[in-house]
């Protein structure tokens, strides 16, 4: 490498995050940072590191998609039989990271996750493209296979299945909904000295508290 990764940094210049500024519920602060993301066209703004821990207490990291918010939770999909599908069937906790650069902001997320109901799982299934749908069925998540011949044979044999009939959800296949106990607001600022907003669930009322950076 010609460039030592010592030297490597970026000085923050964008804003800041004043609690005047920020809603007192981190939902609403939330919706209105990721609406700023979209108006700032970043790529896949609700692209995010999920991260889970297996019975054995051995993390893993990987970036999923939120396809749901509400006041409940941010819901992601995915294969039950897949290895985050695994350790969140024995340890039922997870973190969440959005990391929009452009706007130097990361928002941390931390808490407990259920599955969402099979109505839930259903309509966001039948809303995914065609070859999504397909996609679903073709692949054993987080299986080995020998090659890449055998996802492109399982495909062919699902659209053939149903090439007259509509497909439905797979059973081992659906939604989870990160539960909040704590949602950090992190914005970059000038010499390392970020803004750090959170939000910590208490007797369920949420408590804003500035965190040092």
């Amino acid at each position: 490498m010609n460039i030592s990764l010592a030297d490597l940094r970026k000085n923050y210049t964008q804003g800041g995050l004043l609690e005047v500024e920020a809603s007192l519920n981190p939902f609403e602060q939330f919706r209105n940072w990721f609406q700023q993301a979209l108006s700032a066209e970043i790529i896949e703004p609700n692209a995010m590191t999920l991260a889970t821990v297996n019975q054995k207490g051995k993390p893993t990291a990987r970036i999923v998609l939120l396809k749901n918010l509400d006041d409940r939770g941010f819901t992601f999909f995915t294969n039950y039989e897949s290895h985050k599908g695994k350790n969140l069937e024995t340890t039922p906790w997870a973190s969440l990271v959005f990391w929009w650069g452009e706007l130097e902001r990361q928002v941390r997320i931390e808490g407990e996750v259920e599955k969402v109901t099979p109505e839930e799982s259903d309509q966001y299934f039948c809303s995914r493209p065609i070859g999504s749908q397909f996609g679903a069925w073709a692949s054993s998540q987080s299986q080995v296979i020998p090659n890449r011949d055998v996802l492109e044979s399982n495909l062919k044999a699902v659209m053939q299945k149903y090439k007259d009939s509509s497909i439905t959800r797979p059973p081992h296949w659906g939604g989870y909904r990160v539960i909040p106990h704590i949602i950090e607001f992190w914005q970059g600022r000038e010499n390392r000295l970020h803004d750090r907003l959170c939000y910590r669930l208490e007797n369920n009322e949420w408590i804003r508290e500035r965190l040092a950076p």
